[in-house]
């Protein structure tokens, strides 16, 4: 026996008798009825796949960048023309270095020498404060180890390899600890390092 499957184009006349069977069943059969109102109502949403997983792609790590090298400091050139000033006021150091000397004996240029060390000095503790680089004796056996200050100290002779470093310190150094230069006024020319003179 052969079972006859539902007609999926049903003509509208054909759909009248069971609409009319529909409506007078459900309102007879409370079981019918839940049944026509399940197929009344829309189909369950089907569950929402699952949202892929956003795989990280792999970022390449930056290499690092080597630091610029720090531009040369300029050195202030008003700075250096006022110590010039101060060093001809006091020890009249331009008149003796622009002097030609080629005509004095040792002994000649013995006594003026004298006045320029002499106001050098002065100018030296008046405005600066000096210590040695290193404290020991020159003429002392000292080792430099792995580290050492190469801006302070200075390798002569044969120098070869790699620290530590022995050696004979035949000179100290000097290092300024402060400095008191005066304070120039706007107006001032710190290029006139000496007035020239006229006698009225």
């Amino acid at each position: 026996m052969t079972q006859s499957t539902p007609d999926a184009e049903l003509s509208f006349f054909k759909r009248i008798p069971i609409a009319f069977g529909a409506f007078f069943s459900s309102l007879s059969d409370a079981t019918y009825a839940a049944r026509v109102q399940a197929l009344s109502l829309p189909p369950a949403p089907a569950p929402a796949a699952p949202m892929p997983v956003p795989v990280p792609t792999p970022t390449a790590t930056p290499a690092p960048v080597a630091a610029a090298p720090a531009a040369p400091k300029e050195a202030s050139a008003d700075a250096a023309l006022q110590l010039l000033a101060l060093l001809q006021r006091e020890a009249r150091l331009i008149d003796f270095t622009q002097e030609d000397l080629s005509a004095y004996t040792d002994a000649d240029i013995g006594g003026p020498a004298r006045l320029v060390q002499q106001g050098c000095a002065k100018v030296l503790r008046e405005h600066f404060t000096l210590a040695p680089v290193r404290a020991e004796a020159e003429g002392s056996r000292i080792t430099l180890n792995d580290g050492f200050d190469a801006r302070a100290i200075q390798l002569t002779g044969n120098v070869v390899g790699q620290a530590p470093f022995k050696g004979v310190l035949s000179h100290r150094g000097w290092r300024a600890t402060d400095t008191r230069l005066p304070k120039l006024a706007d107006s001032h020319d710190a290029s006139v390092l000496a007035q020239a003179e006229v006698e009225l």
